[in-house]
């Protein structure tokens, strides 16, 4: 039996009167959880012993489940307590960092989980990309082949970490060795190493929502990222040309954005092309959160640089609003709040099925 039809068995088994939402403590989670308790849904948080008293403190989680580590979720003891609570799990980053292929959880999940996998690897995602006729950075096969300013990336949501630029193959070749020699990669990381041509120009971070439900595309927020090398900012020119600093672009946190108007148009008519080709990749095609990543360049023309196929964590700085959901819904919404209805709307309307997986 098929991954998809053991999970809507799964959900047939459920009493669709007493859905709970649960995810992993890290990420989003008070984004998620906020939202489900603003739906009127109970909650569920799977987290580190550690952090426990992050989702204590908050109070967002009706059930808080102590983990050893995230690995624990796939657990047939954690997966049975989660169906019994008529659970429906709602990923984020740390599912692709800490869990990796999702096709051993047998617990429903909010969105397409096969189009998470898309953003673990990059070929996958430029394949995707093409297909939707996006605007996309160069890719040089090698190191070797390196012409100009380049970014050096990994597989997988690692938040920036350990990513480096470079001009040449001699540069790559130092630059990996003190990657490694500061603990920020290992020998596995660079066996997929992408090197994209470094686009000078403003990073945007679009979050929309597909909507099964309304059978439309959402805008909810757009952010752009603090990282590490914000910090080179502080430091005067002549002091960074006296010392070795090798700066990555570890994220740290996020800002809100509000975009001129007129550059909308650039992110809805990717968004479009980009659920469209979902639906072509891996059936049902997008389902939920998602984020399209982007560089304006000095005309204003919009690349895509990376998707990201659930919540991130930049749509943290949307709540209770951004100007976007606020336009679009008239009252407070946010992505773990749009989530939630989605769920609450597709429950009434017998749709759940529509937006599991």
């Amino acid at each position: 039996m098929r991954l998809r039809e053991r999970i809507l068995r799964v959900l047939d088994s459920y009493d669709h009167k007493k859905i709970r939402i649960a995810t992993l403590g890290s990420h989003s989670a008070l984004n998620i959880l906020r939202g489900a308790k603003d739906e009127g849904f109970e909650t569920i948080c799977l987290c580190k012993s550690e952090d426990a008293v992050i989702y204590r403190n908050f109070g967002v989680a009706d059930n808080i489940v102590e983990l050893e580590s995230f690995s624990d979720l796939l657990k047939e003891e954690v997966q049975s307590f989660l169906r019994e609570k008529n659970a429906i799990l709602i990923p984020h980053g740390s599912f692709n960092a800490y869990i990796g292929k999702l096709d051993k959880l047998e617990v429903p999940i909010f969105g397409n989980r096969m189009l998470m996998e898309y953003e673990m690897d990059r070929e996958k995602q430029r394949e995707w990309f093409l297909r939707a006729g996006v605007r996309v950075p160069k890719v040089f096969r090698s190191p070797e082949e390196i012409e100009g300013l380049c970014i050096v990336k990994y597989q997988g949501a690692k938040g920036g970490r350990g990513y480096f630029l470079v001009s040449s193959y001699n540069e790559f070749r130092e630059k990996v060795e003190k990657m490694i020699g500061m603990g920020l990669v290992n020998e596995d990381d660079l066996k997929k190493v992408e090197i994209q041509e470094y686009v000078l120009g403003a990073n945007v971070y679009f979050s929309f929502f597909y909507s099964p439900v309304n059978e439309r595309i959402e805008l909810i927020s757009v952010d752009r990222r603090y990282e590490h090398a914000d910090a080179l900012g502080r430091i005067p020119a002549k002091e960074q040309l006296k010392i070795d600093i090798e700066p990555t672009y570890t994220v740290i946190g996020n800002f809100p954005i509000v975009l001129r108007e007129s550059l909308l148009r650039q992110a809805f008519e990717a968004a479009e092309r980009i659920v469209e080709v979902s639906k072509e990749i891996a059936y049902p095609g997008m389902v939920g959160p998602f984020c399209v990543e982007t560089i304006f360049n000095e005309r204003a023309e919009m690349v895509v640089f990376e998707i990201s196929a659930r919540i991130v964590a930049g749509t943290n700085v949307g709540i209770p609003n951004s100007p976007y959901s606020y336009i679009l819904f008239g009252e407070n919404m946010y992505m773990g709040r749009r989530i939630a209805r989605e769920l609450r709307i597709a429950i009434e309307k017998d749709m759940l099925g529509e937006v599991v997986y």
